[in-house]
């Protein structure tokens, strides 16, 4: 029998949440790009009015061509940082000395970074 092993099971399924929450988030950032490259074929291929076509465009904007991508790359980061977690954890499990989490810092920045992340693109496209 492996000697802590509800605490590795935890520290593994932990560590397979994180890794759905990254897929999903590259995921969600795939489909924003496959719908920020529809708005683009929308905007160059039909005759709109000009007050349509000015609403596409701004849809169409900077703003809009990179969202997808730093969703992309959050949700990179989150996978990166959940397998160095992973194996940090799974050796302070085998570590018999007591030791604190430091490391619960990167964890908020990334987090913070993914909540601003969609706050400024459900502003964006409410606003826009």
């Amino acid at each position: 029998m492996i000697r802590n092993y509800s605490d590795h099971a935890a520290n593994e399924r932990t560590f397979l949440a994180w890794v759905r929450t990254g897929i999903a988030v590259i995921a969600f950032g795939l489909v924003i790009e496959k719908f920020n490259l529809f708005l683009l074929s929308v905007a160059t291929l039909s005759h709109l009015d000009a007050g349509r076509q000015s609403h596409l465009d701004r849809l169409t904007g900077p703003l809009g061509r990179y969202e997808g991508i730093a969703f992309i790359l959050v949700g990179i980061g989150l996978i990166a940082l959940a397998a160095v977690r992973f194996m940090r954890t799974a050796r302070l499990l085998d570590n018999q000395e007591t030791s604190s989490d430091n490391g619960v810092r990167i964890e908020l920045i990334l987090s913070t970074g993914l909540v601003l992340l969609v706050a400024v693109y459900s502003a964006y496209l409410v606003l826009g």
